[in-house]
């Protein structure tokens, strides 16, 4: 049995080993360039503010940074919305990095949340590894990331 606590996502904040993931599943390139799916995209996959008008334009590891954290915090606040039932931290870590890396839509809409919210911890695991594609191609970047957040949802699992 796992003895992880659990408290609601409301109550969770991102930690400094979640933030540091998602760093270094992201990179830093602190010039716009287009990702695999060819979007434009900035610092540590930062794509909101970022159009095809803008590729090639610099920006400093300061606003990189910021970008970051403020790209990071829009993840938490998905993540706090949608999920219903008690998490632990790292399962609170997981479903940042996944919402930081493909949106809240596509968590909103997902059958990773439903398995979250039914409290189906295992099958909610086995959910992250079906979102390793773009642009209809599995990345290996994306299944290397989503066996790290299966890891780390699996922490809280009974």
């Amino acid at each position: 049995m796992s003895t992880k606590v659990r408290v609601a996502a409301a109550a969770l904040t991102l930690s400094a080993g979640g933030l540091g993931s998602i760093a270094v599943h992201e990179g830093n390139v602190n010039y716009v360039y287009y990702d695999v799916a060819h979007i434009p995209t900035v610092c540590s996959g930062h794509t909101a503010t970022v159009t095809a008008a803008d590729i090639g334009k610099y920006y400093s590891p300061a606003s990189c940074k910021y970008l970051l954290k403020r790209d990071a915090s829009s993840a938490e606040q998905a993540v706090k919305r949608l999920v219903k039932v008690p998490i632990t931290q790292e399962q609170y870590d997981a479903l940042v990095d996944f919402t930081f890396n493909l949106g809240e839509g596509n968590l909103a809409s997902s059958t990773l949340l439903k398995k979250v919210n039914s409290n189906q911890c295992w099958a909610a695991v086995h959910e992250f590894y079906r979102w390793n594609r773009a642009n209809g191609r599995v990345q290996p970047g994306l299944v290397s990331r989503r066996a790290d957040n299966a890891r780390d949802y699996a922490t809280g699992c009974d």
